[in-house]
């Protein structure tokens, strides 16, 4: 093989491994991918307006508040009207979205990043400088993206819908 099929078939493995475990994860929480981020979040920060949610999973508004109301449907987040605002809407997690994380898995997401912090700044740089390359030569740095490791739209309804 030549290298440029190596690199393809490493792509290919980083593709593979984003969808299988979107799958696994949905099997497992009966959430996608930004759900779980979204609860994540809520578990650690709640509770929180929509939009300082937004800014701590890099989403936009609007789409943050497409995941929260699926969300809410199932009954794992809550929304409360502040009450020294009333303009203000606080989300947390409903003891059944408590519930639900105690199981959650570890993401790709965590295990990436947890173990790109490990490696030495030098060696982050490169990758970085690596992978700016490769979104180059796919035509691909002019597309807008959440750092999230998922594939396809973030606000996507639940397949269970």
């Amino acid at each position: 093989m030549n290298k440029s099929q190596d690199a393809l078939v490493l792509l290919r493995q980083i593709i593979r491994s984003t969808d299988m475990q979107e799958k696994e994860i949905s099997r497992s929480t009966g959430l996608t991918l930004p759900q779980l981020m979204t609860m994540q979040t809520l578990r650690l920060s709640a509770p929180i307006t929509t939009g300082e949610l937004a800014k701590e999973i890099s989403l936009t508004q609007a789409t943050v508040t497409s995941i929260l109301d699926r969300l809410e449907k199932k009954e794992l987040i809550q929304r409360e009207r502040g009450t020294d605002d009333k303009r203000k809407v606080w989300i947390s997690l409903t003891p059944q979205g408590v519930e639900l994380m105690k199981g959650a898995p570890t993401t790709q997401q965590d295990l990436f990043t947890r173990r790109f912090d490990d490696i030495q700044s030098w060696e982050q740089s490169m990758v970085v400088s690596a992978l700016e390359r490769v979104a180059f030569m796919l035509d691909a740095q002019h597309l807008d993206a959440a750092p999230m490791l998922d594939i396809g739209q973030i606000d996507r309804p639940d397949s269970q819908e």
